[in-house]
């Protein structure tokens, strides 16, 4: 039994409602491109041409490797191939001056396919000293060593003067920032109750599959520009228990930099079908969280409930409530299951008139 009468207190009535939800994550900062410079060539390093920590465009040289055993290598190429020219053109008159005469017998048809085997010979040799050419005139191109892509330079790993073994050794790194990728972790657990409140129909994902993103600095502030999520691992981290996930956002004035630690916010999905209470109204106990709801003759009567995302100061009630309950917010603390209750009326809106205890409005 409950003494000292009804418990005053101040109740919602809940509807039932779609609302948009937040997710939110802890992430890091990656280049949505991210590639490793090396030369192509084995040669001495002879210049560094950019500035490190700079921007770079792609095609822009980053270093030279001395050219000169190359340039040479391209004349020589250039003199195998006059020689080769010259044989042909040589085999090709021959064969054309001994033809007539192999038709009047004047020769023996060995000669004359000697002839013709002759100029394809050195046909092949020309095409063989042309190929030879070709990749001595490659060689010397790759002496300038480009970047792939427009991004942030690295730091120089080898100095001028380096003897570099073509592709084995590291130059330096170029790091694409616009856009730039964000990568974080969706907890199993999450992962698995956002499945199955989709799969119930109590939850909405967006139109297109893709979330919108925005990002919190670790100042707090929010960074300007928002993106989507482009990719969703399958897999599960064994040593984090969480899948994968990546966003990609405009980043143009490089205010966001590879490797911060941020935070993300995903927008885009709805929660179908669950109320809004004040988050002072739910209460934990220990068979879970639960609320207060005005029941039948006045009568605090308990619900468990299950919650979901906050927003605001109201916490989302995906399960324990139906529409038209009213749910006590305040004087809680002072109920037990069956106490009873009154309830007080709601304020009154600004401006209106006051009424006195009988109810009239005062003078």
């Amino acid at each position: 039994m409950f003494g000292g009468g009804p418990v005053p207190v101040s109740v919602v009535t809940v509807q039932e409602e779609t609302l948009p939800i937040t997710l939110e994550y802890a992430a890091q900062t990656l280049g949505s491109r991210e590639v490793e410079v090396r030369a192509r060539v084995t040669g001495i390093l002879q210049k560094r041409n950019y500035v490190e920590g700079a921007k770079v465009k792609a095609g822009q040289s980053l270093f030279t490797i001395d050219p000169a055993p190359f340039e040479a290598s391209v004349a020589r190429g250039e003199a195998d191939v006059a020689a080769a020219e010259a044989r042909y053109e040589q085999a090709e008159r021959e064969a054309v001056r001994l033809a007539p005469l192999v038709q009047s017998k004047a020769i023996s048809q060995k000669e004359y396919d000697d002839a013709t085997s002759s100029k394809a010979i050195s046909h092949a040799d020309l095409l063989a000293a042309k190929a030879r050419l070709r990749e001595a005139k490659l060689n010397l191109e790759w002496t300038r060593v480009e970047s792939p892509l427009a991004g942030i330079s690295s730091r120089s790993l080898k100095s001028e003067g380096s003897l570099v073994s073509g592709p084995d050794v590291l130059l330096t790194t170029v790091t694409q920032i616009d856009p730039i990728q964000v990568i974080f972790g969706i907890p199993d657990n999450e992962r698995l109750r956002l499945r199955q409140d989709a799969d119930a129909k109590r939850l909405q994902w967006p139109k297109d599959g893709r979330f919108k993103v925005t990002v919190k600095l670790a100042d707090g502030t929010e960074y300007a520009r928002a993106g989507f999520t482009d990719f969703s691992d399958v897999r599960v981290s064994r040593d984090t228990g969480t899948s994968e996930a990546r966003a990609e956002l405009p980043n143009p004035d490089s205010l966001l930099q590879p490797g911060q630690f941020v935070r993300v916010e995903l927008s885009g999905a709805s929660r179908i079908g669950v109320f809004r209470v004040p988050q002072r109204a739910v209460l934990e106990g220990p068979q879970g969280k639960f609320v207060f709801v005005a029941g039948k003759e006045s009568k605090a009567e308990i619900r468990p409930v299950e919650t979901g995302e906050w927003t605001g100061g109201n916490v989302v009630i995906t399960k324990g409530l139906t529409s038209g309950e009213q749910v006590i917010v305040d004087g809680v603390l002072k109920l037990g299951p069956g106490a009873p209750v009154q309830i007080a009326p709601p304020p009154a809106a600004p401006g209106a008139p006051a009424t006195n205890a009988s109810g009239k409005q005062g003078g």
